[in-house]
């Protein structure tokens, strides 16, 4: 079963559906009930058209749940408009689909939850790490946005604010876990961009494509992960790196900063250091000061240590960790580095070693394992 191809099609058959006249929170329903159907009979019967079926498929069952609600039984005559089956309509609705669940009835915490559960394909689990709460928490977020928006007409799209968001949430998901999701991210990305002259959507698809030209050095053939500072930087894309550049230079120029812009210029004094010695830590530390401005982020406060570290010092880097709450994901592993380069292997083993138990992922895990194993045959045990 090809799970890429089901999250390709899950946007487009949902944006026919709602187009259709259901509410989106029984499209929402009723689509995932044709993906589930998809895993069970396609394996045996594949279809010849594979968005033709899902959406033949998913029409049904909203059309049985509309059915089986009483109160919505004058949709009924909505039966005799199910589409025939054969191919789909080749629009893409994605970019409009993220507009209209950033919805004004719901809080920016509840549209970007709902749009990264119905739409982006991450589950539930992935939102909440994303989030920092538990799972059971964002479930029940999404499932009030489902309610908030049940049978409301999305006529009222959201603002950019959110749906830029959203594609953050994406891209990150896609660039450091199971899902390949960053590539489609940079492609809503470019559209929001050409429609849209806003200095944080340039802010954005710069910081993407800085981040995405560092993909093919991140991972050995292994799989395993490589350290920022261990990466061949002769696999980087030079030309994802020069775009990425130039559209971040535009829209500093707009003197309008911005978190994303931010982030990118972070990202750029990283692409720009050949080799890694020669990054302008005390750059990237002031960048990282107006960022933690702008967010009050303890993400941002926290990679804002790891930089100290590098421009200061180590034990600058662990004063400034020390300040933050060691329950943030990735405390333990930031301390860990930093205690390496203090030069305390013992401590830095057993950080590594509780940080690997508390890795978001398998590939982070092992290479937490990994250094701790390193320390140990050094004599840090």
């Amino acid at each position: 079963m090809n799970e890429v191809l089901l999250r390709s099609l899950t946007p487009s058959v949902l944006g026919i559906l709602v187009r259709r006249g259901a509410d989106f929170a029984a499209a929402e329903d009723a689509v995932q009930d044709a993906l589930v159907e998809a895993v069970r009979v396609w394996s045996a019967d594949p279809p010849r058209d594979p968005k033709g079926w899902l959406v033949t498929v998913a029409w049904r069952r909203f059309l049985d749940a509309t059915r089986a609600d009483a109160a919505r039984r004058r949709r009924e005559d909505r039966v005799d408009e199910e589409p025939a089956p054969g191919p789909a309509p080749a629009v893409d609705d994605t970019l409009q689909l993220y507009f209209l669940c950033a919805h004004p009835s719901l809080t920016p915490s509840s549209a970007v939850a709902l749009t990264l559960r119905a739409v982006g394909g991450l589950t539930t689990r992935q939102i909440a790490q994303a989030y920092l709460v538990p799972e059971a928490t964002m479930a029940q977020r999404i499932s009030r946005a489902k309610r908030t928006v049940s049978g409301v007409r999305f006529d009222q799209p959201g603002d950019v604010a959110t749906v830029l968001r959203v594609l953050y949430l994406v891209f990150n998901e896609g660039y450091s876990g199971d899902v390949d999701l960053a590539s489609e991210a940079i492609r809503l990305t470019r559209q929001l961009a050409a429609a849209i002259d806003h200095p944080e959507v340039a802010g954005l698809l710069a910081l993407m494509l800085l981040h995405h030209a560092r993909r093919a050095a991140r991972t050995a053939p292994d799989g395993s992960l490589v350290p920022l500072a261990e990466q061949d930087r002769g696999r980087w894309d030079t030309e994802s790196i020069a775009e990425g550049v130039e559209i971040l230079q535009a829209a500093l120029a707009r003197d309008r900063l911005g978190e994303f812009q931010a982030q990118a210029a972070i990202a750029a004094l990283h692409a720009d250091a050949r080799p890694a010695e020669e990054t302008d830590w005390v750059q990237i530390v002031e960048w990282y000061d107006e960022l933690a401005r702008l967010t009050d982020s303890p993400v941002v406060r926290l990679n804002r240590a790891v930089a100290v570290g590098e421009a200061d010092g180590p034990r600058a880097g662990l004063a400034a960790l020390a300040a933050l709450d060691d329950t943030l994901p990735r405390h333990t592993a930031v301390a860990a580095y930093l205690h390496e380069r203090d030069g305390d292997l013992t401590t830095a083993a057993q950080l590594y070693t509780e940080a690997a138990q508390k890795a978001p992922n398998l590939a982070e895990r092992d290479h937490l394992t990994r250094q701790a194993a390193r320390l140990n045959a050094r004599g840090g045990r």
